[in-house]
Protein backbone atom coordinates (compact mmCIF):
# COMPACT_ATOMS: atom_id res chain seq x y z
CA UNK A 1 0.00 0.00 0.00
CA UNK A 2 1.57 3.14 -1.09
CA UNK A 3 0.09 6.58 0.15
CA UNK A 4 0.28 10.14 -0.94
CA UNK A 5 1.09 11.97 2.60
CA UNK A 6 2.27 15.52 0.29
CA UNK A 7 3.06 16.07 -3.23
CA UNK A 8 6.88 14.31 -3.35
CA UNK A 9 6.21 12.32 0.07
CA UNK A 10 5.15 9.19 -0.02
CA UNK A 11 4.37 6.16 2.78
CA UNK A 12 5.07 2.15 1.91
CA UNK A 13 3.10 0.22 3.97
CA UNK A 14 4.14 -3.58 3.68
CA UNK A 15 2.15 -5.41 5.84
CA UNK A 16 3.81 -9.23 6.73
CA UNK A 17 3.64 -11.44 9.87
CA UNK A 18 7.26 -12.70 8.23
CA UNK A 19 9.17 -11.22 10.92
CA UNK A 20 9.21 -10.65 14.49
CA UNK A 21 10.48 -7.22 13.91
CA UNK A 22 9.02 -3.70 12.48
CA UNK A 23 11.40 -1.97 10.03
CA UNK A 24 10.78 1.44 9.38
CA UNK A 25 12.86 3.43 6.56
CA UNK A 26 12.62 6.73 5.51
CA UNK A 27 14.63 7.74 2.47
CA UNK A 28 15.23 11.24 1.29
CA UNK A 29 16.07 11.42 -2.52
CA UNK A 30 18.35 14.27 -4.17
CA UNK A 31 19.71 14.79 -7.72
CA UNK A 32 23.44 13.84 -7.25
CA UNK A 33 25.48 16.90 -7.19
CA UNK A 34 29.27 16.98 -5.59
CA UNK A 35 28.12 20.14 -4.01
CA UNK A 36 25.90 18.54 -1.91
CA UNK A 37 27.79 15.21 -1.56
CA UNK A 38 29.46 15.60 1.47
CA UNK A 39 27.10 17.95 3.37
CA UNK A 40 24.69 14.98 2.98
CA UNK A 41 27.80 12.77 4.61
CA UNK A 42 27.92 14.95 7.46
CA UNK A 43 23.72 15.28 8.22
CA UNK A 44 24.01 11.79 8.20
CA UNK A 45 26.85 11.40 10.76
CA UNK A 46 24.94 14.13 13.12
CA UNK A 47 21.27 12.77 12.88
CA UNK A 48 22.75 9.85 14.29
CA UNK A 49 24.36 11.52 17.46
CA UNK A 50 22.40 13.13 18.97
CA UNK A 51 19.26 15.82 19.09
CA UNK A 52 17.60 18.47 21.02
CA UNK A 53 15.75 16.22 23.39
CA UNK A 54 18.83 13.51 23.40
CA UNK A 55 21.92 16.16 23.24
CA UNK A 56 24.48 13.70 24.24
CA UNK A 57 25.19 10.14 22.58
CA UNK A 58 24.41 8.77 25.61
CA UNK A 59 21.20 9.78 26.19
CA UNK A 60 20.25 8.64 22.30
CA UNK A 61 21.62 5.29 23.11
CA UNK A 62 19.68 5.12 26.27
CA UNK A 63 15.70 6.05 24.46
CA UNK A 64 17.35 3.04 21.97
CA UNK A 65 17.70 0.77 25.27
CA UNK A 66 14.35 1.69 26.41
CA UNK A 67 12.63 0.41 23.16
CA UNK A 68 14.02 -2.61 24.06
CA UNK A 69 17.13 -2.31 22.21
CA UNK A 70 15.96 -0.91 19.01
CA UNK A 71 18.66 -0.49 16.06
CA UNK A 72 18.42 3.51 14.64
CA UNK A 73 21.07 3.90 11.68
CA UNK A 74 21.87 6.58 9.26
CA UNK A 75 23.78 6.20 5.82
CA UNK A 76 24.21 7.43 2.41
CA UNK A 77 24.38 6.12 -1.11
CA UNK A 78 23.86 6.53 -4.64
CA UNK A 79 22.15 5.13 -7.88
CA UNK A 80 23.20 6.47 -11.23
CA UNK A 81 22.28 10.62 -10.97
CA UNK A 82 20.54 10.31 -7.20
CA UNK A 83 21.94 11.02 -4.23
CA UNK A 84 20.17 8.69 -1.37
CA UNK A 85 19.95 9.84 2.47
CA UNK A 86 18.48 6.85 4.73
CA UNK A 87 17.69 6.68 8.24
CA UNK A 88 16.17 3.62 9.70
CA UNK A 89 14.72 2.06 12.89
CA UNK A 90 14.65 -1.58 13.72
CA UNK A 91 11.96 -2.34 16.41
CA UNK A 92 10.62 -5.71 18.05
CA UNK A 93 7.26 -5.97 17.23
CA UNK A 94 5.08 -5.05 20.97
CA UNK A 95 2.82 -8.20 19.99
CA UNK A 96 5.46 -10.54 20.89
CA UNK A 97 6.38 -8.29 24.63
CA UNK A 98 4.22 -9.30 27.33
CA UNK A 99 4.22 -6.51 28.70
CA UNK A 100 1.62 -3.83 27.13
CA UNK A 101 4.32 -1.09 25.98
CA UNK A 102 3.45 1.04 22.50
CA UNK A 103 6.86 0.25 21.23
CA UNK A 104 5.96 1.17 17.66
CA UNK A 105 4.10 4.61 18.46
CA UNK A 106 7.46 5.60 21.14
CA UNK A 107 9.76 4.45 17.51
CA UNK A 108 8.20 6.83 15.54
CA UNK A 109 8.21 9.75 18.04
CA UNK A 110 11.56 9.33 18.28
CA UNK A 111 12.51 9.55 14.76
CA UNK A 112 10.36 12.74 14.56
CA UNK A 113 12.09 14.21 17.08
CA UNK A 114 15.64 13.30 15.36
CA UNK A 115 14.00 14.38 12.14
CA UNK A 116 12.52 17.77 13.26
CA UNK A 117 14.43 18.58 16.43
CA UNK A 118 18.23 18.35 15.65
CA UNK A 119 20.74 19.36 18.66
CA UNK A 120 20.66 22.91 16.43
CA UNK A 121 20.29 26.54 17.91
CA UNK A 122 19.81 30.20 15.97
CA UNK A 123 20.10 28.40 12.71
CA UNK A 124 23.31 26.03 13.66
CA UNK A 125 24.40 22.95 14.55
CA UNK A 126 25.68 22.63 18.08
CA UNK A 127 29.45 23.34 17.42
CA UNK A 128 30.70 20.95 19.74
CA UNK A 129 28.90 17.89 18.12
CA UNK A 130 29.31 19.10 14.50
CA UNK A 131 33.29 19.70 15.16
CA UNK A 132 33.84 16.21 16.61
CA UNK A 133 31.55 14.81 14.04
CA UNK A 134 33.25 16.79 11.15
CA UNK A 135 36.97 15.17 13.06
CA UNK A 136 35.53 11.92 12.60
CA UNK A 137 34.05 12.01 9.11
CA UNK A 138 37.98 12.89 8.49
CA UNK A 139 39.27 10.07 9.92
CA UNK A 140 36.87 8.37 8.04
CA UNK A 141 38.02 9.61 4.83
CA UNK A 142 41.71 8.96 5.93
CA UNK A 143 40.92 5.09 6.61
CA UNK A 144 39.14 4.62 3.00
CA UNK A 145 42.62 5.56 1.47
CA UNK A 146 44.45 3.14 3.99
CA UNK A 147 42.17 0.42 2.59
CA UNK A 148 44.19 -0.28 -0.74
CA UNK A 149 41.30 -2.43 -2.29
CA UNK A 150 39.10 0.61 -1.43
CA UNK A 151 41.31 3.13 -2.53
CA UNK A 152 42.02 1.41 -6.27
CA UNK A 153 37.88 1.19 -6.40
CA UNK A 154 37.29 4.88 -5.78
CA UNK A 155 40.53 5.73 -8.44
CA UNK A 156 38.99 3.95 -10.81
CA UNK A 157 35.68 5.34 -10.46
CA UNK A 158 37.26 8.73 -10.47
CA UNK A 159 38.90 8.00 -13.59
CA UNK A 160 36.15 6.04 -15.25
CA UNK A 161 33.85 8.83 -15.50
CA UNK A 162 34.22 11.97 -17.16
CA UNK A 163 31.20 14.51 -14.56
CA UNK A 164 32.33 15.18 -11.62
CA UNK A 165 29.21 14.56 -9.88
CA UNK A 166 30.00 10.75 -10.85
CA UNK A 167 33.59 10.81 -10.09
CA UNK A 168 32.73 11.99 -6.21
CA UNK A 169 32.32 8.73 -3.58
CA UNK A 170 28.37 9.17 -1.87
CA UNK A 171 30.14 9.45 1.28
CA UNK A 172 31.74 12.79 -0.20
CA UNK A 173 35.57 14.24 -0.25
CA UNK A 174 37.82 15.69 2.89
CA UNK A 175 38.17 18.61 0.26
CA UNK A 176 34.35 19.34 0.38
CA UNK A 177 33.82 19.11 4.04
CA UNK A 178 36.64 21.95 4.84
CA UNK A 179 33.92 24.34 3.43
CA UNK A 180 30.96 23.39 5.23
CA UNK A 181 30.32 25.01 8.57
CA UNK A 182 27.47 24.43 11.18
CA UNK A 183 25.68 26.92 10.23
CA UNK A 184 25.79 26.47 6.20
CA UNK A 185 24.76 22.83 7.22
CA UNK A 186 22.06 23.86 9.06
CA UNK A 187 20.99 25.87 6.20
CA UNK A 188 21.92 23.26 3.20
CA UNK A 189 19.16 20.69 5.93
CA UNK A 190 16.81 22.94 5.24
CA UNK A 191 16.57 21.91 1.48
CA UNK A 192 16.72 18.64 2.33
CA UNK A 193 13.14 18.31 4.26
CA UNK A 194 11.80 20.99 1.98
CA UNK A 195 12.97 19.64 -1.36
CA UNK A 196 14.35 15.81 -1.34
CA UNK A 197 12.09 13.53 -2.64
CA UNK A 198 11.22 11.37 0.56
CA UNK A 199 9.66 7.87 0.30
CA UNK A 200 9.21 6.05 3.74
CA UNK A 201 8.60 2.44 4.13
CA UNK A 202 6.95 0.13 7.00
CA UNK A 203 7.74 -3.40 6.96
CA UNK A 204 6.13 -5.86 9.57
CA UNK A 205 2.84 -7.08 11.21
CA UNK A 206 1.31 -3.52 11.03
CA UNK A 207 -1.95 -1.87 10.56
CA UNK A 208 -2.15 0.05 7.74
CA UNK A 209 -4.72 2.72 9.34
CA UNK A 210 -2.86 3.19 12.16
CA UNK A 211 0.29 3.47 10.15
CA UNK A 212 -0.67 6.21 8.24
CA UNK A 213 -2.17 8.03 11.13
CA UNK A 214 1.25 8.13 12.85
CA UNK A 215 3.09 9.90 9.49
CA UNK A 216 0.29 12.46 8.97
CA UNK A 217 2.00 14.08 11.87
CA UNK A 218 5.58 14.21 10.11
CA UNK A 219 5.16 18.07 8.74
CA UNK A 220 6.72 17.66 5.50
CA UNK A 221 5.81 20.57 3.06
CA UNK A 222 4.66 19.70 -0.56
CA UNK A 223 7.92 19.45 -3.13
CA UNK A 224 8.48 19.51 -6.88
CA UNK A 225 8.98 15.75 -8.26
CA UNK A 226 12.71 15.18 -9.73
CA UNK A 227 12.40 15.30 -13.34
CA UNK A 228 15.77 13.69 -14.45
CA UNK A 229 16.43 9.84 -14.63
CA UNK A 230 17.89 8.04 -11.72
CA UNK A 231 19.88 6.17 -14.40
CA UNK A 232 22.90 7.57 -15.29
CA UNK A 233 24.47 6.33 -18.93
CA UNK A 234 28.74 7.05 -19.47
CA UNK A 235 29.54 7.09 -23.05
CA UNK A 236 31.54 4.21 -24.48
CA UNK A 237 34.95 5.05 -24.96
CA UNK A 238 36.84 4.94 -28.26
CA UNK A 239 40.46 3.47 -27.07
CA UNK A 240 41.03 2.08 -23.37
CA UNK A 241 42.57 4.75 -21.22
CA UNK A 242 45.06 3.09 -18.52
CA UNK A 243 46.00 4.79 -15.18
CA UNK A 244 49.22 3.96 -13.35
CA UNK A 245 49.94 5.03 -9.34
CA UNK A 246 52.39 3.81 -7.02
CA UNK A 247 52.45 3.65 -3.31
CA UNK A 248 54.22 1.73 -1.01
CA UNK A 249 52.36 -1.84 -0.69
CA UNK A 250 52.97 -5.60 -0.96
CA UNK A 251 49.93 -6.18 -2.99
CA UNK A 252 49.04 -4.70 -6.20
CA UNK A 253 45.27 -3.71 -7.57
CA UNK A 254 44.80 -4.05 -10.88
CA UNK A 255 40.98 -2.86 -11.28
CA UNK A 256 38.50 -2.63 -14.69
CA UNK A 257 35.81 -0.55 -15.75
CA UNK A 258 33.53 -1.63 -18.43
CA UNK A 259 30.28 -0.20 -19.91
CA UNK A 260 27.80 -2.50 -20.35
CA UNK A 261 24.61 -0.83 -22.00
CA UNK A 262 22.50 -2.39 -19.22
CA UNK A 263 20.21 -0.67 -16.85
CA UNK A 264 18.38 -2.13 -13.42
CA UNK A 265 15.05 -3.94 -14.40
CA UNK A 266 15.48 -3.38 -17.99
CA UNK A 267 14.75 -6.60 -20.35
CA UNK A 268 18.39 -7.58 -20.67
CA UNK A 269 18.74 -6.96 -16.64
CA UNK A 270 18.05 -10.74 -15.54
CA UNK A 271 20.58 -11.81 -17.97
CA UNK A 272 23.28 -9.60 -16.86
CA UNK A 273 22.91 -10.99 -13.25
CA UNK A 274 23.33 -14.47 -14.49
CA UNK A 275 26.51 -13.77 -16.84
CA UNK A 276 28.04 -11.59 -14.28
CA UNK A 277 27.47 -14.73 -11.99
CA UNK A 278 29.49 -16.70 -14.72
CA UNK A 279 32.06 -14.49 -15.34
CA UNK A 280 33.39 -12.98 -12.15
CA UNK A 281 30.34 -13.37 -9.87
CA UNK A 282 30.89 -16.49 -7.77
CA UNK A 283 33.07 -18.99 -6.96
CA UNK A 284 32.33 -21.25 -9.86
CA UNK A 285 33.19 -18.48 -12.39
CA UNK A 286 35.18 -17.60 -15.50
CA UNK A 287 37.74 -14.82 -13.39
CA UNK A 288 37.87 -17.27 -10.09
CA UNK A 289 38.49 -20.31 -11.81
CA UNK A 290 40.78 -19.33 -14.61
CA UNK A 291 42.25 -16.21 -12.76
CA UNK A 292 43.08 -17.12 -9.54
CA UNK A 293 42.73 -21.32 -9.05
CA UNK A 294 44.20 -22.43 -12.40
CA UNK A 295 46.97 -19.96 -13.49
CA UNK A 296 47.55 -18.47 -9.77
CA UNK A 297 47.73 -14.57 -11.22
CA UNK A 298 45.72 -13.41 -8.52
CA UNK A 299 44.77 -12.99 -5.00
CA UNK A 300 41.50 -12.66 -5.49
CA UNK A 301 39.48 -11.97 -8.84
CA UNK A 302 35.83 -11.13 -9.10
CA UNK A 303 33.27 -8.74 -10.72
CA UNK A 304 30.28 -6.61 -9.94
CA UNK A 305 27.99 -4.67 -12.28
CA UNK A 306 26.25 -1.17 -11.21
CA UNK A 307 23.11 -1.25 -13.43
CA UNK A 308 22.10 2.03 -12.30
CA UNK A 309 24.93 3.46 -14.13
CA UNK A 310 25.50 0.67 -16.79
CA UNK A 311 29.00 -0.14 -15.31
CA UNK A 312 31.07 -3.75 -14.62
CA UNK A 313 33.96 -3.72 -12.49
CA UNK A 314 36.46 -6.73 -12.43
CA UNK A 315 38.96 -5.65 -9.20
CA UNK A 316 41.90 -7.81 -8.56
CA UNK A 317 45.29 -8.14 -6.25
CA UNK A 318 47.50 -9.90 -8.24
CA UNK A 319 51.88 -9.58 -8.04
CA UNK A 320 53.13 -6.66 -9.39
CA UNK A 321 55.10 -8.69 -12.06
CA UNK A 322 52.10 -10.29 -13.11
CA UNK A 323 49.76 -7.32 -14.42
CA UNK A 324 49.92 -7.91 -18.50
CA UNK A 325 49.11 -11.76 -17.54
CA UNK A 326 46.30 -10.63 -15.59
CA UNK A 327 44.93 -7.93 -18.33
CA UNK A 328 45.21 -10.26 -21.23
CA UNK A 329 43.47 -13.41 -19.31
CA UNK A 330 40.83 -11.22 -18.59
CA UNK A 331 40.19 -10.40 -21.83
CA UNK A 332 39.87 -13.97 -22.53
CA UNK A 333 37.63 -14.82 -20.38
CA UNK A 334 35.34 -11.87 -21.74
CA UNK A 335 35.66 -13.50 -25.07
CA UNK A 336 34.97 -17.24 -24.03
CA UNK A 337 31.49 -15.62 -22.68
CA UNK A 338 31.23 -13.47 -25.83
CA UNK A 339 31.77 -16.65 -27.67
CA UNK A 340 29.63 -18.70 -25.83
CA UNK A 341 32.25 -20.95 -24.49
CA UNK A 342 30.53 -22.17 -21.19
CA UNK A 343 28.20 -24.69 -20.48
CA UNK A 344 24.45 -25.19 -19.71
CA UNK A 345 25.67 -26.82 -16.58
CA UNK A 346 27.27 -23.74 -15.23
CA UNK A 347 23.80 -21.95 -16.41
CA UNK A 348 21.98 -24.11 -14.27
CA UNK A 349 24.46 -23.35 -11.38
CA UNK A 350 25.02 -19.65 -11.28
CA UNK A 351 20.63 -19.50 -11.87
CA UNK A 352 20.89 -21.18 -8.75
CA UNK A 353 23.25 -19.27 -6.82
CA UNK A 354 21.15 -15.97 -7.45
CA UNK A 355 18.05 -17.46 -5.97
CA UNK A 356 19.76 -18.47 -2.73
CA UNK A 357 21.18 -14.54 -2.62
CA UNK A 358 17.95 -13.89 -2.74
CA UNK A 359 15.90 -16.17 -0.87
CA UNK A 360 18.31 -15.07 1.45
CA UNK A 361 17.90 -11.54 1.13
CA UNK A 362 14.23 -12.12 1.75
CA UNK A 363 15.44 -12.58 5.67
CA UNK A 364 16.52 -9.26 6.10
CA UNK A 365 13.88 -6.68 6.23
CA UNK A 366 16.63 -3.78 5.20
CA UNK A 367 17.10 -5.47 2.20
CA UNK A 368 13.55 -5.89 1.32
CA UNK A 369 12.67 -2.72 1.93
CA UNK A 370 16.11 -1.94 -0.64
CA UNK A 371 15.03 -4.64 -3.46
CA UNK A 372 11.52 -2.65 -3.75
CA UNK A 373 13.21 1.32 -3.29
CA UNK A 374 15.85 0.39 -6.21
CA UNK A 375 12.22 -0.70 -8.40
CA UNK A 376 10.51 2.28 -7.10
CA UNK A 377 13.90 4.16 -8.48
CA UNK A 378 13.69 2.33 -11.91
CA UNK A 379 10.21 3.40 -12.04
CA UNK A 380 9.36 -0.55 -12.46
CA UNK A 381 6.62 -2.87 -11.71
CA UNK A 382 7.00 -4.15 -8.17
CA UNK A 383 7.72 -7.29 -8.19
CA UNK A 384 7.11 -10.15 -5.75
CA UNK A 385 9.97 -13.06 -5.22
CA UNK A 386 8.27 -15.86 -7.15
CA UNK A 387 8.15 -13.36 -10.48
CA UNK A 388 11.91 -12.33 -10.04
CA UNK A 389 12.75 -15.97 -9.55
CA UNK A 390 10.93 -16.44 -13.43
CA UNK A 391 12.51 -14.03 -15.09
CA UNK A 392 16.02 -15.36 -14.24
CA UNK A 393 14.91 -18.84 -15.14
CA UNK A 394 14.17 -17.56 -18.37
CA UNK A 395 17.55 -16.25 -19.33
CA UNK A 396 18.87 -18.27 -22.06
CA UNK A 397 22.41 -18.85 -23.41
CA UNK A 398 21.40 -16.62 -26.28
CA UNK A 399 20.49 -13.83 -23.44
CA UNK A 400 23.98 -14.57 -22.12
CA UNK A 401 25.90 -13.90 -25.33
CA UNK A 402 23.91 -11.03 -25.96
CA UNK A 403 24.71 -9.18 -22.76
CA UNK A 404 28.45 -10.37 -22.99
CA UNK A 405 28.66 -8.34 -26.10
CA UNK A 406 27.72 -5.31 -24.84
CA UNK A 407 30.13 -5.28 -22.47
CA UNK A 408 33.38 -2.83 -23.68
CA UNK A 409 36.76 -2.18 -21.67
CA UNK A 410 36.64 1.53 -20.92
CA UNK A 411 39.65 2.21 -18.57
CA UNK A 412 41.80 0.34 -16.03
CA UNK A 413 44.00 1.52 -12.79
CA UNK A 414 46.74 -0.11 -12.07
CA UNK A 415 47.57 0.81 -7.81
CA UNK A 416 51.47 -0.92 -7.99
CA UNK A 417 54.63 -0.72 -5.79
CA UNK A 418 56.84 1.78 -5.93
CA UNK A 419 60.43 1.58 -8.07
CA UNK A 420 63.03 0.34 -5.56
Amino acid sequence: MSIQLNEGVHLHVLPTKKYKTIRIMLKFRAPLNKKTITKRAMLANLLETNSQKYPTQTALRSALSNMYGANFGTAVSKKGNTHIFSISLNLVNEKYLSKGDNVLQEGIDFLKEVIFQPNAENGHFNEKTFKREKENLVDYYDSLLDDKQTYASLSLQEFFFKGVDQQTPSVGSKEDLKEISATSLHDYYQDVLNQDKIDIYVLGDVNENEIQSAFEQFAFAPRESIKTSSFYDEPTASEVENKTEQQEITQAKFNLGYTTNVFYHDPTYYAAQVFNGLFGGFPHSKLFMNVREKESLAYYASSSMDTFRGMMTVQTGIDVQKVDQVREIIALQLEEMQAGNFTDESISQTKEMLKNQLFQSEDNPGSVIERIYALELAKGKILSIDEWVARIEKVTKEDIIEVANKVKLKATFFLTAEAK
